[in-house]
């Protein structure tokens, strides 16, 4: 087993992986290493090959690919170490990775701090519980984009989209345009799950159908799915008898939720919020274990890359302050709470001083209207932020200043 020891390792090379090693070199971290299981660095950014990236960073309308260029361009300017095709398979409390990959076989990482930026996973059929047979042609959003987009195959000929996610959204209008016929996309909740953009410019726009308050009640195949039945739900999303409608389609798309991949976290034994589904935060990004930041979409789902990025950074300016010596040892805290239409927000605890910024990242709880973002402590506002609606999709960041003791409270409020 090859044995090394570094300053600072990065457990992903996605956007938010490779903005975490960037910055930290920028914080004059020394030794820096990013461990990539995939091939080349990216990430889910390699099979994007649609526009409407890095809006907020570069101001202008950039493909995933092309927003992932430019930071393995800078990565390839530094020093920083890259092991690609290599598999963390454990991390433990004390900062020690072990991993295993093809070109240097067993590694084990001695490491004084640790920004995980794994990403997420797409839920799969058994976690919506889907009933019927388990017939080919039933795939989630991200397989059948990276089939068509990074591999070249269709998958099918007539597709039914479950759930509205962008990335069922985004592949709903690449299907089309590869010649699918995409029958309809249908969404248990009463709102769209997918951001406003991606509804008008992928469905609209292709006058895919979009059926809200509606599941795929059954799968039906042997082989190979042969058709769904679809069914209307009421406001408990409990199946309305006498709705059933059965849909032929040899292509079953799943754009039901995404879920931080937690299973490092948990071997570390960090702890994990109960709301985002990803470790609990401070305003570094660092979990509950010193040493220990977590960054991207392992931390909590965004919408947007140009978020995802901006979490790296935080999580390396943390980091190199804890290699600096300034842990959070002794520190005290105050707790954030999710106040009026808000769903939840990220970090979930500031150390207690005085801060001239904290970036906070939240979601509502419905569609709102023209509303305004306060962050508020000890009954006085800190911060406020107008937007023009709010969608529990969408994610809104606001930064502030934090001062003193007392709980800290984020709330939407229609103007």
């Amino acid at each position: 087993m090859e044995k090394m020891k570094v300053d600072l390792a990065v457990i992903g090379g996605g956007p938010a992986g490779m903005a975490a090693a960037l910055e930290a070199k920028r914080q004059g971290v020394e030794k820096v290493v990013i461990i990539e299981r995939d091939k080349k660095l990216g990430g889910i950014l390699q099979q994007c090959i649609h526009d409407g990236f890095g809006l907020h960073r570069f101001g202008e309308r950039l493909a995933g690919t092309e927003y992932a260029q430019r930071f393995i361009d800078q990565v390839k300017e530094t020093d920083i170490q890259v092991f690609l095709e290599t598999m963390v398979i454990e991390m433990t409390a004390d900062r020690e990775i072990y991993a295993c990959g093809k070109k240097h076989g067993m590694l084990h990482i001695s490491c004084g701090a640790i920004v995980e930026a794994m990403g997420c996973r797409e839920r799969t059929a058994s976690q919506v519980s889907l009933y019927g047979k388990r017939p080919a042609g039933v795939y989630t959003a991200g397989s059948v984009q990276r089939f068509i987009n990074m591999e070249g195959y269709l998958p099918g000929k007539e597709a039914v989209i479950l759930g509205s996610g962008d990335i069922g959204l985004i592949m709903a209008r690449r299907m089309t345009l590869e010649g699918i016929h995409v029958k309809g996309v249908y969404e248990v909740m009463s709102s769209p799950g997918g951001l406003t953009r991606n509804i008008v410019q992928c469905l609209d726009d292709y006058d895919i159908p979009l059926t809200l308050s509606a599941t795929v009640n059954e799968i039906h195949g042997k082989e190979r799915i042969e058709g769904v039945t679809i069914a209307k739900l009421d406001e408990n999303r409990n199946v309305i008898e006498g709705t059933e409608e059965y849909v032929s389609c040899d292509l079953l798309v799943l754009a039901v939720g995404l879920i931080p991949e937690n299973e490092l976290s948990k071997g570390a034994g960090i702890t994990l919020d109960g709301k985002t589904k990803g470790p609990v935060l401070d305003e570094n990004f660092m979990t509950d274990v010193p040493g220990i930041y977590a960054a991207g979409n392992v931390s909590v789902v965004y919408d947007l890359v140009d978020y995802v990025s901006q979490s790296g950074e935080i999580a390396a300016r943390g980091a190199a302050s804890y290699l600096k010596g300034e842990g959070s040892a002794g520190k005290e805290w105050n707790h954030v709470a999710a106040g009026e239409n808000v769903n939840f927000v990220v970090p979930s605890k500031v150390s207690q001083g005085d801060k001239e910024k904290v970036s906070f990242f939240l979601r509502v709880t419905k569609p709102l209207k023209k509303s305004k973002v306060e962050v508020m402590q000890n009954g006085v506002v800190l911060a406020s932020k107008q937007i023009m609606h709010g969608a529990p999709p969408e994610m809104v960041a606001i930064d502030s200043p934090v001062s003193g003791e007392g709980t800290i409270t984020v709330c939407v409020r229609e103007v």
